[in-house]
């Protein structure tokens, strides 16, 4: 009734030679710049911008260090068993992008690992184009990202590496780039009392930071590097705490190694 009443309001205007009313604007609809998130993972970018060297997955038996693994939901329901009677002792699980996505196989993947007697912990991919480093981090930390002392949970990780959506580094210069890894990371220490660990590779950091914001102090690295040994570190920091070092091997997801023994890993789970 009310688009009759309209009609002939605008026709009744017509024909008196009034000046029509201009059409109201249509309403605009918010960008949802974040259209593939299960494709999102920890690495997902590594392969493309820092490709393998040939002969890395001959050297992966042989990487030191406390065996782990990283998943998302594009692994889908883990065989936590299989992952815990192959060596597997800790395992990062993607659980939130931007604030907008979580992770549909969250609770399998985090629970199960736990179950299965894994030390665990979730991360967070970055998005610094779509919302603040604090409200990311507040999503992260509302949909899984928390921390408890039970000695079997790991800090949350922030994973920050190639933009999967447009420009490499977000579009952002970077002194904001890092004020904006600063905000995530002050705020989930604020909220939580721990430090998130970084995911990111040297070649990232060096392009997108400028090797400007030093975190070597506060936050735990989490270094991706596939070429067989964790090459140069990211500004500052002496050496990585987690060592990414292939996209496939024993375990779901990526062969990760912790740079100590299990007693380093229940540490960083303690705080």
């Amino acid at each position: 009734m009310r688009r009759i009443l309209v009609g002939a309001a605008a026709l009744a205007c017509a024909a008196l030679g009034a000046t029509a009313l201009p059409a109201a604007a249509a309403p605009t609809a918010a960008k949802n710049l974040i259209t593939h998130p299960e494709l999102d993972w920890a690495g997902s970018q590594i392969a493309l911008h820092q490709p393998a060297s040939a002969g890395h997955l001959a050297v992966t038996p042989n990487v030191a260090g406390t065996p782990g693994l990283d998943v998302s939901g594009y692994q889908g329901n883990v065989n936590w068993a299989s992952v815990a009677a192959n060596g597997g002792r800790f395992a990062y699980v993607k659980a939130t992008e931007s604030t907008s996505y979580t992770n549909p196989y969250f609770t399998q993947q985090y629970n199960g690992s736990y179950n299965a007697g894994l030390i665990r912990g979730s991360y967070h991919f970055a998005t610094p184009n779509t919302s603040s480093g604090a409200a990311q981090a507040d999503y992260f930390i509302a949909h899984g990202g928390g921390w408890s002392k039970d000695g079997k949970t790991l800090p949350g990780m922030l994973d920050i590496e190639w933009n999967p959506y447009g420009a490499t580094c977000y579009g952002l210069s970077a002194s904001s780039m890092v004020n904006w890894i600063l905000s995530f990371s002050n705020e989930y220490h604020a909220r939580t009392t721990r430090w998130v660990t970084i995911y990111t590779a040297t070649s990232w950091w060096s392009q997108c930071t400028g090797n400007t914001g030093d975190f070597s102090s506060t936050n735990p690295l989490v270094l991706a590097n596939y070429n067989g040994s964790p090459g140069p570190m990211p500004y500052n920091w002496p050496y990585q705490t987690i060592w990414q070092f292939a996209d496939s091997g024993i375990f779901p997801g990526d062969q990760d190694a912790f740079n100590g023994d299990f007693s380093r890993v229940q540490a960083l789970a303690n705080g």
